[in-house]
């Protein structure tokens, strides 16, 4: 029997894919608190932590992001999925959402304004939302973002906004 694959070393570990090097920023633990709004919803607070992880041999970033209410710490939402951009400042996401909910987004990244586009390419196994944009921004350490959606009955919307904290 052989002896299992050794774990790769701390260094080799914490190396960074030059393929996501120009966002290697978003990389840890995030975490800080949201609103969240919509015309056919009422408003809502919520605490979130997102965190991306990479492995070295492939030019991917690993997403997970959780939510609880702000006031109960009653668990809300929660969805995961992948970063890869592309050496030509575009970027290509996935995410599987609880409600099992699926997005397939595009855009492109600014690695010297530490912005990041993003909109649907395609929003699966959703009845009624039909666009979705994400725009993250790293500002003064801070990681913020605004989510805005669009469904069969409004055109695109804020949805939510967060500020979040570098663990």
């Amino acid at each position: 029997m052989e002896s299992p694959t050794p774990a790769p070393s701390s260094s080799a570990a914490s190396a960074v894919h030059p393929g996501i090097a120009p966002i290697s920023y978003l990389l840890g633990t995030w975490r800080g608190q949201g609103e969240g709004g919509f015309p056919t919803i009422n408003s809502f607070s919520y605490i979130e932590e997102l965190h991306f992880s990479h492995n070295s041999s492939k030019p991917v970033i690993a997403y997970s992001q959780k939510t609880w209410k702000l006031h109960s710490g009653e668990p809300m939402h929660s969805e995961s999925g992948y970063w890869r951009p592309r050496p030509d400042g575009t970027i290509e996401v996935v995410i599987a959402q609880s409600t099992g909910l699926v997005e397939v987004l595009k855009g492109e990244y600014d690695a010297e304004e530490k912005v990041i586009r993003l909109q649907s390419e395609l929003v699966g196994n959703a009845s009624k939302v039909e666009k979705i944009t994400r725009v993250f921004q790293l500002i003064g350490g801070d990681l913020s973002y605004v989510v805005q959606m669009a469904t069969n009955a409004t055109s695109l919307q804020p949805h939510l906004k967060a500020s979040l904290k570098k663990l």
